[in-house]
């Protein structure tokens, strides 16, 4: 190698040689306990900011205080000790989010749990994110299918609506979400399902159900399991509605279940008193409504100006006793726009799914129902709500009037209408037809116990015979469709007898 070339070849370097001072700002922690760590040295520090430890460890920072940051670690915080440096990352926590989410089973991070590979990122979402505004919204006027006839008869679930699920433990509260999202196998809904708090187990075995049902390649699965630390379960439900966004935003219609809030909360009173945040009531700190309702505004069906797309949010809360005027309770309810109460009592009397319908409440109401089932849900309500005021007096038989009779035998084969199996929802035509045939006096004759295995063989006999008839109680109503209902159900009598 000659002088001349040694010489261009230092001069390359020179010229390329990056001068420009990189300012990084790093701050030093003071302690760490139970995934909290005081950090001191970052003035500059902004709330939701993303921190970084040495080990590659991020935490978001929650408490900026006047000499120290209050910051939650995300992960494990076992080998973060006094000392270590801390750097930002001058992002607001985001999440990777991509169309291969679709399927899995994934972390609040993002991050895969189910053993399946890695999955590849398109773009990033902010976790936290203002909700769109009133000027952005449409009207919620299209039905969200839930399958469960009592749902869609008696408090309709729209795309874009906020329905609380609530009741004690073991009413089955899951089983209404998993069910509503089984439903969607042909409605072009994508669903989220994010478990916080719960068993690793138990989330499995819904994976497994979602899976054998098909309905796993259009649900994601985001899981803070009873073993994560709070910050994890804090961060489900806002990356679970982050990657809804981004499902949104192409113009897709989204169903997020949150399971369940109740979890949630308590885990943000864990953070917060670690934090030396004030306790307010119940020990939870005094924005723990903030906590929901920047969560379930989100939630909406957007215009086509806007953007299009929805989200809709089926949000669960555990009540202790039935008491649903609960602190927690009583946040979320004035949140959403509506609830279905479950209730033990009904549980254990074999009525299932166990929803009271007189303390549930769709505020959306016959909006979001299809015509057929809007002029046939209004006489089966109306002949539950007379069952329900009068069925204290069914001991006393001998002494009714016929009438009074009627009414309670009515209401009994309406009660039984409206049960229904696990994991087993049906379609809507089906529930129209079911529901007419009660409503206008074809049950009367069987008896109560009899009535599950006829609707099992008149599912049957519509499915076979009268396909055609389905497809047009799903687009209309009216005297014609009327008579042909009629006249199929007096037929499938008629061969039954």
């Amino acid at each position: 190698m000659n002088v001349d070339t040694i010489i261009n070849s230092f001069r390359a370097k020179i010229d390329n040689l990056d001068t420009d001072a990189k300012l990084s700002e790093v701050g030093v922690v003071q302690s760490v306990f139970d995934g909290i760590a005081k950090i001191s040295g970052l003035s500059e520090c902004m709330a939701s900011e993303m921190l970084e430890f040495e080990d590659g460890t991020q935490a978001l920072a929650l408490n900026l205080e006047e000499d120290t940051i209050g910051a939650i670690i995300l992960g494990d915080y076992s080998k973060i000790k006094e000392g270590d440096r801390v750097k930002r990352t001058k992002k607001i926590l985001s999440i990777p989010v991509s169309n291969d989410i679709i399927g899995r089973v994934v972390d609040p991070l993002m991050q895969p749990v189910d053993g399946l590979g890695e999955i590849a990122k398109d773009k990033e979402y902010p976790v936290e994110k203002i909700a769109p505004g009133v000027m952005a919204r449409q009207p919620v006027d299209q039905p969200l299918q839930t399958g469960i006839k009592v749902i869609d008869a008696l408090v309709p679930v729209g795309r874009g609506q906020r329905e609380l699920i609530i009741g004690d433990r073991q009413t089955g509260k899951t089983t209404v979400a998993i069910d509503t999202i089984l439903n969607q196998h042909d409605q072009d809904v994508h669903c989220v399902y994010v478990a916080i708090g719960q068993k690793k187990s138990k989330v499995m075995r819904t994976v497994e159900t979602l899976r054998e049902a098909g309905a796993l390649k259009y649900t994601t699965v985001v899981l803070a399991s009873a073993s994560d630390n709070a910050a994890l379960l804090y961060l489900a439900p806002y990356a679970g509605v982050a990657f809804s966004e981004y499902l949104m935003d192409q113009k897709k219609d989204v169903l997020v279940v949150y399971d369940d809030l109740s979890k949630h909360a308590a885990a943000y009173r864990e953070i917060s008193l670690l934090l030396r945040r004030p306790p307010g009531r119940e020990a939870y700190p005094g924005d723990v409504f903030y906590l929901h309702s920047r969560l379930l505004e989100r939630a909406c069906r957007r215009n086509e100006a806007a953007g299009g797309g929805s989200i809709t949010a089926l949000p669960i809360i555990e009540t202790q006793a039935g008491d649903i005027s609960g602190y927690i309770p009583t946040n979320v309810i004035s949140i959403t726009d509506g609830q279905i109460f479950l209730e033990s009592d009904l549980f254990y009397k074999g009525i299932r799914p166990a929803i009271n319908a007189g303390a549930s409440v769709s505020r959306v109401g016959g909006a979001a129902q299809i015509k057929s089932m809007k002029k046939n849900a209004g006489p089966m309500k109306l002949a539950l709500a007379q069952y329900r005021e009068l069925a204290s007096f069914a001991q006393f038989d001998s002494d009714l009037d016929p009438a009074t009779k009627k009414t309670l035998e009515r209401g009994k084969r309406v009660t039984e209408v409206m049960k229904q199996n696990q994991f087993a929802p049906v379609r809507t035509a089906k529930q129209v037809a079911v529901i007419f045939a009660v409503n206008n006096g074809h049950l009367d004759d069987l008896a109560p116990e009899d009535i599950q295995e006829w609707q099992e063989d008149f599912f049957t006999f519509l499915d076979s015979a009268k396909s055609d008839l389905l497809k047009t109680l799903e687009e209309k109503w009216g005297d014609d469709v009327k008579a042909s209902l009629t006249a199929a159900v007096e037929e499938f009598n008629t061969s039954r007898a």
